[in-house]
């Protein structure tokens, strides 16, 4: 009996991802902070009215802290519908005089305009019943209730936001921009898969509102489709079609130089080491063509070596690392050639064509 009731309750559960402790305790520390600072802020600007700080934003933070990848935590949802909600619950409490049905109206009236205006805020919801029963306080601000407390709440607790999930790692707001940078078509794995037309299409049939974006939505089926390539693995190794004759590029050598070897390869770019052999850079080709191209300015005439110009964040793989975890890079990154390091020794470079080698000999052995 008492395993069926739990298997009832079971039901009831979202199918929620719990996230690890360390995650859990930070979207607290976040909210603590949110909450804490933003209503001193708003203290000290208003002057310590009744009215400083509204409930309302309680729930915001959840979103802001806990779920700021949720389309309904972006700033376009949090400020544009505490507005709606303000001026609705606002105007209902001046002409209303019955409060249920002025509050019931409000939040109805204020749920149909954020989703016509794509800023469904669900904190928005309390922030209409507040304009309607936050009693003589709010009453008396009238219309002045949306700039302060609403705005000036929402504003400082959104600007924190922002800090605070950027300084542990998280993108906020999030910026709905194509998988692939290069050009608006899909990726080269959508091309061949799931492709953001099918995705759209299949959201446009929905008849419920999902709390994930359409790009997050992209994101993660990118991800499984490569989860899911892993169980055909190739059986290579970098060390197997790495090539070991690299021509390098020296962090103190010039400019020219460093030309005349692209001269020599049909690479689009070369590994830099320093004298010590160890990898510290790379250099494009288009980077000696904007060097070039700024020669005259004397702001850059002091540039002449390779280690002004090159790149320091470099991908690196290992020699007995599978060839399997370079395809995304080639793929999705267009990636030319990826060094092969051991020790911080540079023992080889993969490049575009090794990979496509590699991958038609594994598909004439299939």
């Amino acid at each position: 009996m008492f395993h069926m009731q739990l298997e009832w309750l079971n039901t009831l559960k979202p199918n929620f991802k719990v996230l690890p402790l360390k995650e859990r305790m930070l979207c607290g520390l976040g909210a603590l902070l949110g909450l804490a600072l933003s209503s001193l802020i708003s203290w000290w600007v208003l002057g310590g009215i009744n009215a400083w700080y509204i409930a309302p934003m309680g729930a915001s933070s959840v979103l802001l802290f806990a779920v700021p990848a949720s389309p309904l935590a972006q700033p376009w949802n949090m400020v544009v519908g505490n507005i709606i909600a303000g001026i609705i619950g606002v105007s209902c409490a001046l002409y209303i005089p019955n409060l249920t049905e002025a509050f019931s109206i409000a939040v109805a009236l204020s749920i149909f305009l954020m989703m016509t205006t794509d800023s469904l805020h669900p904190p928005s919801g309390a922030v209409a019943i507040t304009a309607v029963l936050g009693g003589d306080v709010v009453h008396q601000l009238g219309y002045y209730f949306i700039a302060y407390p609403v705005l000036l709440n929402s504003g400082v607790l959104l600007c924190i936001a922002v800090v605070f999930n950027r300084l542990i790692g998280r993108q906020y707001p999030q910026v709905a921009t194509q998988l692939n940078r290069r050009s608006k078509d899909p990726t080269p794995t959508q091309k061949v898969t799931i492709q953001p037309e099918d995705i759209h299409r299949v959201l446009a049939k929905e008849t419920q509102l999902l709390d994930i974006s359409e790009y997050d939505l992209q994101k993660l089926i990118l991800k499984a489709q490569a989860q899911a390539d892993t169980r055909f693995q190739i059986d290579l190794r970098c060390q197997d079609i790495m090539s070991k004759d690299v021509l390098c590029l020296y962090d103190d050598e010039d400019i020219q130089v460093a030309l005349d070897k692209f001269k020599q390869i049909n690479l689009m770019s070369l590994p830099v080491l320093n004298r010590a052999g160890h990898l510290c850079g790379t250099l494009a080709l288009y980077e000696v063509v904007e060097w070039f191209q700024k020669a005259t300015d004397l702001r850059t005439s002091w540039q002449d070596q390779v280690k002004h110009i090159m790149s320091r964040q470099v991908v690196t793989v290992q020699p007995d690392q599978a060839l399997q975890d370079l395809i995304p890079y080639f793929v999705e990154r267009s990636f030319n050639y990826i060094p092969v390091v051991e020790n911080k020794v540079l023992v080889g470079i993969i490049s575009r064509a090794d990979m496509i080698a590699a991958l038609y000999r594994q598909l004439q052995h299939r």
